[in-house]
C-alpha cells in the first residue's frame, strides 16, 4: 500500500484522468495541443516569446532555480528576470530543507531583484503576496498566508517562497525569489490530501501552466515595484492566518514558543512568552 501511494504522487494530472475519464484526457491532450493549453510542455523558445520583452532562462531539469539565477546575479540582468525549470533535484526551502515536484507538474522559478537593502527581507512577503494574489484570480478562496510565507488554501500548503541574496563583501549584488507552485498535482489522491493542494486541486480541472506562470509574474512585478511602501506590509500581515494563536518556531538557533503577537515592518515575527517577555523571531518554520 505505502509503494502505491509513492506512485500516486507522481501521476501527471493527464494521467490521472486518463484513468478517471478517458474522454476528458482526450480533451485535455487536444487543447495542449496549442501553446496556450493545459498540458503545455515549457522551451525557451516558448517562454522567450511569450514573455518578452522580460528575459527567461529555461532548462527542462536543474538543480536549483535559485542556484542558477543567483550565477545569473553576475551580469546584472534587469529586474524581473526569471529562470525557470520543469523540475529540480536539488531544490530547498526554508531551513535547507528539499523541495520536490513531478516534472511538468508546477511552476519551479527564480526571479532576479534588486530591492533595497533595508527592505531586502521583504521578498518573503513579496512571494506570498504574489501567489495569493494569483489564486484568487482564478476565484480560489480561503486563501491565507502562515508566517513568514506559506500560502495556504483551507489550512493545506500550495507552494514554497525562499528569497535568497547574493552579497560582495558588504555590498548587496541582488537578490532572487524562489517559488515553487503547485498546479497540476493530484494530491487528492495521494497520503498529503490533509496537508497539500495544487490549484487543479482547488478549482477540480486542470489548468494552464503557462497563463498562471503570466499571473504570477505580473503580481511579482507590482509587488516588487511596492516593496517599499506601506501598502506591502500591511496587506501581507492582514493575510497572515498565524497572528492571534499560539505557536512553535523552529528556527536555525532552535526552537521558540510563545502567542504570535504582532509582526515587524520587515517581516519578524513577535511572540509573547509564557513568562510574559516579547521575543521576536527573525525566521523559521511555524507549526499552529
Amino acid at each position: 500500500m505505502r509503494s502505491a501511494k509513492r506512485q500516486f504522487v507522481r501521476i501527471t494530472y493527464l494521467a490521472l484522468l486518463i484513468r478517471l475519464n478517458p474522454k476528458r484526457a482526450a480533451d485535455a491532450k487536444t487543447s495542449a495541443s496549442g501553446t496556450m493549453g493545459v498540458m503545455n510542455d515549457f522551451t525557451q523558445d516558448l517562454l522567450a516569446q511569450a514573455l518578452a520583452p522580460r528575459q527567461v532562462r529555461y532548462t527542462p531539469a536543474t538543480g536549483s532555480t535559485n542556484d542558477d539565477a543567483i550565477a545569473w546575479l553576475a551580469e546584472h540582468p534587469p529586474q524581473g528576470s526569471v529562470v525557470t525549470s520543469d523540475e529540480q533535484h536539488g531544490g530547498r526551502g526554508r531551513l535547507g530543507r528539499p523541495w520536490y515536484a513531478p516534472a511538468g507538474s508546477g511552476l519551479l522559478l527564480s526571479v532576479i531583484a534588486y530591492p533595497p537593502r533595508e527592505h531586502l527581507t521583504r521578498l518573503t512577503m513579496v512571494g506570498a503576496l504574489a501567489v495569493l494574489d494569483t489564486l484568487e484570480s482564478y476565484g480560489i478562496q480561503q486563501v491565507g498566508i502562515k508566517w513568514p510565507n506559506d500560502v495556504r488554501i483551507d489550512a493545506r500548503k500550495i507552494c514554497g517562497v525562499l528569497p535568497e541574496a547574493a552579497w560582495d563583501c558588504e555590498r548587496l549584488v541582488g537578490a532572487v525569489l524562489g517559488i515553487g507552485l503547485n498546479v497540476n498535482i493530484p494530491f487528492i489522491l495521494t497520503q498529503y490530501a490533509e496537508t497539500a493542494i495544487s490549484i487543479s486541486d482547488a478549482l477540480g480541472e486542470p489548468v494552464d501552466r503557462l497563463d498562471t506562470f503570466k499571473r504570477l509574474l505580473a503580481r511579482i512585478d507590482h509587488w516588487l515595484a511596492n516593496v517599499h511602501t506601506p501598502e506591502i506590509f500591511e496587506t501581507w500581515k492582514a493575510r497572515l492566518v498565524t497572528l492571534g494563536t499560539q505557536v512553535t518556531v523552529q528556527t536555525p538557533t532552535g526552537v521558540r514558543s510563545g502567542w504570535a503577537e504582532d509582526v515587524t515592518p520587515e517581516g519578524g515575527l513577535l511572540l509573547r512568552k509564557s513568562d510574559g517577555t516579547l521575543e521576536q523571531v527573525i525566521a523559521g518554520e511555524i507549526g499552529v
